[in-house]
């Protein structure tokens, strides 16, 4: 074999849109396996980028070597953070294979890769899980809620399959739009596109929570009292002047606590249960 076939048998293969499809999705599916102590969701990031390094670096040592800088600690929110950051670390291995087999001066440093992904993986795990586990996921609850009353097998299947899709399908996006990116993909979460979405499910998540409350949280008053003759009920009064005052005054009541104690919900509850009980036993309730 002449030296010219050595190298070009070396030299790292292309990396598509379809390998970094299939890296987000392999660290979609064994996000939570591999989990340790020391290292955290990093396992599940280096098997997802096994095939993609396989094809960058045909030199055992630098393949290790590539093996050891994917290994490191890793931790964040799975499609937020999960997406950017495959789809970061295949464009930036992609870089650093060819600097590597072209013999140039590596400006893809260790240190810099992991630094990048170090900085996005806490920013990009609370957008995250603000908008995921906060927001989306409850929407989907929300709307499967009454199936789930009337008793059909859909309401307990809905929330977990859509949300599960849905997921899937925001990081395939987002891993394949910051492999086009590179390292101008920190950008993508400022964009207009972006900022727009997480607005709208915020506000959407919001409106789903009052849902949620006006619907399924039952307060009523027993208090009534007569005045000439007439007997007034309380409950029909505020159900006449403020409909859902009471289930409101309760979600607020418990927000409120949160916002004062921290997110405490064994506290609240009982809490909340004391006062039920007592406004109960004195006729209010």
């Amino acid at each position: 074999m002449t030296e010219l076939a050595k190298n070009t048998s070396m030299a790292p293969e292309e990396i598509t849109k379809k390998d970094v499809t299939k890296a987000y999705l392999r660290w979609h599916f064994a996000n939570e396996i591999p989990h340790s102590f020391e290292r955290y969701l990093a396992p599940s990031l280096l098997y997802a980028m096994m095939p993609l390094l396989r094809k960058l670096y045909k030199d055992d040592d630098q393949l290790k070597a590539a093996y050891k800088r994917q290994l490191l600690f890793f931790n964040t929110q799975l499609s937020w953070g999960g997406g950017v950051i495959t789809g970061l670390m295949s464009s930036m291995e992609q870089q650093r294979a060819e600097e590597e087999y072209e013999h140039k001066e590596i400006m893809m440093q260790d240190d810099l890769m992991y630094n990048t992904k170090a900085g996005l993986m806490g920013a990009l795990a609370g957008i995250g899980d603000a908008i995921d586990s906060g927001t989306v996921q409850y929407i989907f609850i929300a709307i499967a809620v009454p199936w789930a009353q009337q008793g059909s097998a859909l309401g307990a299947l809905f929330p977990f399959v859509f949300f599960a899709l849905y997921q899937a399908i925001l990081g395939v996006f987002f891993a394949r739009q910051a492999f086009s990116m590179g390292r101008n993909a920190t950008g993508l979460m400022q964009s207009t596109g972006v900022q727009t979405a997480i607005e709208t499910l915020s506000v959407l998540g919001l409106f789903m929570m009052g849902v949620l409350a006006g619907n399924y949280v039952k307060v009523s008053s027993t208090l009534k009292f007569a005045i000439s003759g007439r007997e007034f009920v309380i409950q029909d009064l505020l159900d006449q002047i403020v409909p859902g005052i009471l289930p409101l005054a309760v979600v607020m009541g418990v927000y409120w606590f949160y916002t004062k104690k921290g997110l405490k919900v064994t506290q609240a509850l009982l809490w909340l249960t004391a006062i039920l009980i007592v406004l109960a036993g004195i006729g209010i309730l």
